[in-house]
């Protein structure tokens, strides 16, 4: 496209050279049509390659901005149509006025349903084709690509606008056999005689905050291992679990069936704050929409790559 530009600059009428002409003898000192012409060939069969490098060396970043904070992040070159999708909906306001419409604790926040601000139905002609990349997986922070079931898009094909952020399990929870640690800890709690023990877990109880009763449970790990003489180790949770260790934790069951086209890089603390609102029924029945609106803004950031490895340790090697 660039040489068929530069070639038709040849058929520039004389009023249309001399417009020229006069336009660069203000950068150089250019008397001839000859020279001219040289030198517009030279500048625009270059100029793509000088973009090109230039674009290489930078990558942008999304900052998505909520009443609870911020959330930035990056997207990977390996998913382009994903990334490109995000960036057009993000750089265009579409995402802005978006809300997250469905939180589920200890697994994701969900949002930006585009077509429900604007009051329309999502057309299925705009999903995106599936970019499951091997080596991809769903550790807290990940950002995917919402879909519709199997049953009705055996394709996996991506929602156009919908997108997801794992929450995900703790690692602590992910890597301990929690039922058999249930077990233990049941059979000690009714054995009047650990009445220290009982007495611990009462007020946590008394709380019914699920959170702190598993809080209490894992912290007790070792003593039930140690009086039971047993391991309640798990091993090859995951498809890579050392991805999950060093995460903190995540959502593996759904790896190898959605889009993972980011992660999270900055403001983690964002979506425990946003997974933890209190949730209401939404049309479908479900307890997962929030009580209270959380609206969506976001700001695209161009930054250098070098910069974005230094700030957030991510390589692009």
């Amino acid at each position: 496209m660039c040489i068929v530009f530069t070639l038709n600059l040849l058929h520039f009428s004389n009023a249309e050279f001399e417009i020229v002409r006069k336009f660069l003898l203000l950068y150089g000192n250019l008397k001839t049509k000859n020279t001219i012409m040289k030198k517009l060939l030279l500048t625009f069969i270059f100029m793509p390659f000088l973009f090109s490098c230039g674009d290489k060396n930078k990558d942008y970043l999304v900052k998505i901005k909520t009443k609870y904070g911020d959330m930035t992040v990056l997207l990977y070159d390996e998913t382009p149509l994903h990334k490109k999708n995000f960036l057009k909906l993000a750089r265009s306001g579409k995402y802005d006025s978006t809300i997250f419409h469905r939180i589920i604790k200890n697994f994701m926040i969900q949002g930006g349903n585009v077509a429900e601000k604007e009051g329309v139905q999502e057309n299925p002609k705009d999903r995106i084709p599936a970019e499951i990349i091997e080596g991809f997986y769903h550790t807290k922070g990940s950002l995917a690509a919402a879909r519709q079931g199997d049953q009705i898009n055996p394709e996996k094909m991506s929602s156009s606008t919908q997108f997801y952020i794992v929450d995900g399990q703790s690692w602590e929870s992910m890597a301990v056999d929690i039922n058999q640690l249930y077990e233990k800890m049941t059979a000690l709690l009714q054995d009047s005689t650990n009445r220290e023990l009982i007495e611990e877990y009462e007020p946590i109880y008394a709380t019914s905050d699920q959170n702190k009763i598993m809080d209490f449970l894992l912290s007790k790990k070792e003593m039930v291992e140690q009086k039971f003489g047993i391991s309640l180790d798990k091993i090859g949770i995951t498809k890579n679990d050392e991805a999950y260790k060093t995460a903190g934790g995540g959502s593996p069951h759904l790896d190898g069936e959605y889009t993972i086209f980011g992660r999270v890089v900055q403001g983690l603390a964002v979506i425990d704050q946003i997974a933890s609102v209190e949730t209401t029924f939404n049309v479908q029945g479900q307890k997962t929409l929030p009580a209270d609106p959380i609206s969506i803004t976001m700001e695209v950031i161009e930054m250098k790559k070098k910069e974005i490895t230094k700030k957030y340790g991510y390589s692009y090697e």
